[in-house]
Parts: structure tokens; C-alpha cells; sequence
């Protein structure tokens, strides 16, 4: 009987600390990477902001390639909208908010399963030497107690990620494709 009281006041204790401390940590989190791609800013551009191009260069679909995907809107406006649907990368939705010819492009990014969730993605292009720098962002809020946890993980889940979909976007782009 003193083991179970014993186990008991540990697993109170367990969680009680998973509360305590899930509070103090941060309420938002963001993950980038950048690369230099030496093309031209409206190579990369297209690249990024048309969901044709960007399934060609997507981490994810190189990882899933049976995944169902639909493409729908007008190319690089507002509402240009990337779904998909997978065993491994579970289904979700890309869309554009706004984009900015060969600068930048502002996407939402919805993942409904296996667990819903809403993020902001952004590329950002810039000038650099004799290439272009391109910054890939994802951010979001941590709306309670276990996607503040989840969050200290992002960087470590998604930032290999990142920099396998930013290579594969180099390459192609310094094709000219």
C-alpha cells in the first residue's frame, strides 16, 4: 500500500510540474532557415509562390510521393491554395495571404490531421551578392499546456526539413527551372 502512495504523489507531482512549468513557457515559436541561391529573383519567385512548382521542390512530397494533392486559384494571388493528404504527412492546406513579386510571399498553413493546427509560413528574398538570399519562416501561437511542450521540439521536427525543401529549391532554381 506505501508503494502505491508513493507512485501516486509522483505522478500528482509529474504532473503538477508539466502545468507549472507549461506556463512559463513561451507562447509563440518560430523556425527558419535561409539559403543563397544564385538565380534570379523571378526564377525563385515563381518557384515559391506557384504551388505547381513548389510540389516539385516540396520536402514533404519527396517523402510521400503518393500523397493526393490539389492545386486550385489564381497562380501567386491571394487564395492560390495547396491541399494534400497522406499516410506519413496526414492532410492540411497551403494557402497564399499575400505575396510581393520576387520579395516575398505570406502563406497559411493549416495541418488538420493527425492533429489540427494553424501556422503562418513565410519566404523572404533579398538580394545578396551576386544570388539571392532566401529565408523560409514558419510561426505560430501555442494556444495551451502540450503545444507549448511541442513547441521546444519545432526547430529539431521541421528545420531538417526546411533545409532539405531549401536545397532542393536551390537546385532547381539555379536550373532555371
Amino acid at each position: 500500500m506505501k508503494f502505491l502512495k508513493i507512485l501516486l504523489a509522483i505522478v500528482v507531482v509529474l504532473i503538477l510540474l508539466f502545468f507549472v512549468v507549461g506556463a512559463f513557457l513561451p507562447k509563440t515559436y518560430s523556425v527558419n532557415r535561409s539559403t543563397t541561391i544564385n538565380a534570379p529573383d523571378s526564377v525563385i519567385y515563381g518557384n515559391i509562390a506557384n504551388f505547381n512548382e513548389f510540389n516539385k521542390w516540396n520536402p514533404w512530397i519527396k517523402m510521400e510521393p503518393t500523397a493526393k494533392t490539389t492545386i486550385s486559384g489564381a497562380v501567386g494571388q491571394p487564395g492560390h491554395l495547396f491541399e494534400w493528404t497522406g499516410d506519413k504527412t496526414g492532410s492540411g492546406q497551403m494557402k497564399i495571404l499575400s505575396a510581393t513579386p520576387y520579395s516575398n510571399v505570406n502563406i497559411e498553413l493549416k495541418f488538420i490531421k493527425p492533429f489540427e493546427s494553424l501556422a503562418n509560413c513565410k519566404f523572404d528574398i533579398v538580394k545578396e551578392n551576386d544570388g539571392n538570399k532566401v529565408t523560409w519562416t514558419m510561426s505560430g501561437e501555442n494556444p495551451n499546456t502540450m503545444s507549448k511542450w511541442m513547441s521546444l521540439m519545432m526547430d529539431s521536427m521541421v528545420g531538417k526539413d526546411f533545409e532539405n525543401g531549401l536545397a532542393s529549391l536551390k537546385e532547381k532554381s539555379e536550373k532555371g527551372e
